[in-house]
């Protein structure tokens, strides 16, 4: 009782101060005179991850590496399947694919240099930097690419912010952003415990965890964002929100994570002590990868639907949603061992 209480006190902390603190900080932000663009650019398409980073933190400081790069890999998954899924099964979003361009392509970009990365397992404190560094690349020539005249992104982007409708005096944005950030840290620390106990009771991997109530949780303010954008008549900002957030979640939760703890994805098979590794998948076999073929082939066919049905038409019906949630359904019914899993 007491590790699903975690779970569940953890899921919704890190629910409710996720909201919290992208309403207090983009409060803030407008009473400083940030603009639109760089408040849906920057604080709500980062605020949304923001629990994923905490968690993943939170998991490699316990040495719970499945848990840190399964919430990343099954966030990013979740997003497109479950979050747009789920958002335009509720109404159909109409899609630009001109504004939407260059982060699909970015978004592209990052999967497949995380894919590369996590195989050759080199998530070392300078891969790290580096991934922080093309984090904040990719925002600084955003931000003078959107800032161009007959710029289509720039739509998309100062949509994300108008989603969010803050009234409150600046003192309270302040105190709502600090209450958020206090609500997502203990939420973190409560899924985190409740999801390794989990593990260990029922005998299941902490990847899994990670993959499904871990990355289910932190995906819960994409969740919230996409369908409020959607019931507003702003569904491309949805789209554009889950981008963002994927594109986030790798290049700034995976960079920040491996510069503040290295850490390895294989278990090693003599630990010598020698490798500037600070934390190692100790609860797997010798040589195996915490995150196997059939969850990076999950991550593959999101990223692949995403482009097919948001850039070869005009609009994301709700049969493409439902077949959408089918995928997730059908990729948490392997990782849970429901279905026979087709490859490790």
């Amino acid at each position: 009782m007491l590790t699903l209480a975690f779970i569940i006190g953890g899921l919704i902390l890190l629910l409710v101060g996720g909201e919290v603190l992208v309403r207090g900080s983009v409060g803030a932000a407008r009473k400083l005179g940030m603009s639109e663009l760089m408040i849906g650019l920057t604080l709500v398409g980062c605020g949304t991850s923001m629990p994923e980073l905490v968690t993943s933190l939170q998991a490699l400081s316990n040495g719970a590496v499945g848990i840190s790069v399964g919430n990343v890999v099954g966030s990013n998954i979740a997003n497109v399947l479950l979050v747009i899924g789920a958002a335009c099964f509720v109404y159909p979003i109409a899609t630009n694919p001109r504004a939407l361009a260059r982060d699909g392509l970015v978004m592209l970009g990052a999967t497949i240099l995380f894919a590369v990365v996590l195989w050759f397992d080199g998530f070392s404190r300078l891969m790290g930097l580096f991934f922080i560094a093309l984090l904040i690349a990719y925002l600084v020539a955003s931000v003078i690419l959107d800032r161009r005249r007959g710029s289509t992104a720039v739509e998309v982007h100062t949509g994300e912010a108008e989603t969010v409708e803050t009234h409150e005096p600046l003192w309270l944005s302040l105190l709502l952003a600090v209450g958020g950030i206090a609500g997502v840290i203990i939420g973190a620390k409560l899924l985190v415990a409740g999801g390794s106990d989990l593990a260990r009771a029922f005998g299941i991997s902490e990847t899994v965890i990670g993959l499904s109530i871990v990355a289910i949780g932190t995906s819960l303010p994409e969740l919230v964002t996409a369908i409020v954008s959607a019931i507003k008549g702003r569904p491309d900002v949805a789209l554009g929100n889950v981008i963002g957030s994927n594109i986030f979640n790798i290049l700034g939760i995976m960079g920040i994570s491996a510069s503040v703890y290295p850490f390895s994805v294989l278990a090693p098979a003599v630990s010598d002590g020698t490798a500037p590794i600070e934390v190692e998948a100790m609860t797997y076999e010798p040589g195996q990868s915490i995150v196997g073929m059939q969850d990076m082939t999950a991550l593959a066919l999101s990223v692949f639907l995403l482009f097919v049905f948001a850039y070869t038409g005009r609009k994301l019906a709700r049969w493409e949603g439902a077949v959408l949630l089918a995928g997730y359904a059908l990729y948490m019914a392997f990782s849970f061992n429901l279905l026979p899993r087709i490859w490790g």
